[in-house]
């Protein structure tokens, strides 16, 4: 495990760091593959039933190491851009996907594929000092790690595309307001606060997250019909679970129901 992504597993919860501080956590080619590979491990771990994404230092990350990329232009020319299907497209695409819930504490300024990555996630909480920016156009790029498809859907359209076209830094009361954020809060309570919700939903019912999550993503590309009929197998799949069985037991009976994500 590269020292550039730091790892840990407590009581179903994964916290995965980015570890490039002196660098704001850009994206060089050591770090992408770490996270990549460390996300799809959380997401294969029954062990982990939710994942808490943060960065270490004064950034969340500011996306692509370009230092190391124009090394890699007056090599490669425009295959050096590979890297998003190399990296950047599985590292979204097992965000979105992984059955559990993903929390992103954005610790500071999240841009470019940085930001793209916090878009993926389930939840977002921000530091008051954290701030999004889209950056693509600025160095003559378009955009990458789904942000084409996460921006729209959480601002609107005619907001993600102003976003894309003039990027500008998006502070933590704007996205806030927005609807890029779900909380913000004081910087120093940033790791506490990300980490309780995190935690919240590691002790929650994990198959249930897994449906809401595979609904949710359904139901952005299809017709009112198909969803219906998507939900409907969903459903029939979350009932048949351990933990709908006891939360039901559990309210009959007036208790809080224990689940353990099976």
């Amino acid at each position: 495990m590269s020292d550039t992504v730091l790892y840990d597993v407590t009581e179903g919860l994964a916290t995965i760091t980015l570890n490039r501080p002196d660098a704001m956590n850009a994206l060089n080619n050591e770090l992408k593959s770490a996270l990549r590979d460390t996300l799809r491990a959380a997401a294969a771990d029954e062990a982990v039933r939710a994942v808490l994404l943060t960065g270490n230092g004064r950034a969340f990350c500011v996306g692509q190491d370009l230092k190391e990329h124009i090394g890699a232009l007056k090599e490669q020319g425009g295959n050096a851009l590979t890297t998003v299907e190399d990296h950047y497209n599985p590292i979204t695409l097992t965000i979105a996907s992984m059955p559990k819930p993903v929390v992103a504490g954005v610790n500071g300024v999240a841009a470019g594929a940085g930001a793209g990555f916090a878009f993926a996630a389930d939840h977002r909480v921000l530091a008051k000092s954290a701030a999004f920016n889209t950056s693509f156009a600025g160095i003559a790029l378009t955009a990458d790690s789904g942000i084409s498809w996460t921006l729209p859907r959480l601002v609107g359209p005619g907001r993600a595309a102003d976003l894309l076209l003039f990027p500008r830094s998006v502070r933590s009361e704007e996205a806030m307001e927005m609807g890029l954020a779900h909380r913000v809060v004081p910087d120093e309570e940033l790791a506490e606060a990300a980490t309780a919700v995190a935690r919240q939903l590691a002790q929650g019912p994990t198959a249930a997250y897994a449906a809401i999550k595979e609904s949710l993503a359904y139901g952005a590309g299809h017709s009112l019909a198909e969803t219906l009929e998507k939900e409907a197998e969903l459903q029939v799949r979350a009932g048949s679970s351990q933990d709908h069985q006891a939360a039901v037991a559990a309210f009959v009976n007036k208790e809080k129901p224990h689940f353990t994500g099976k």
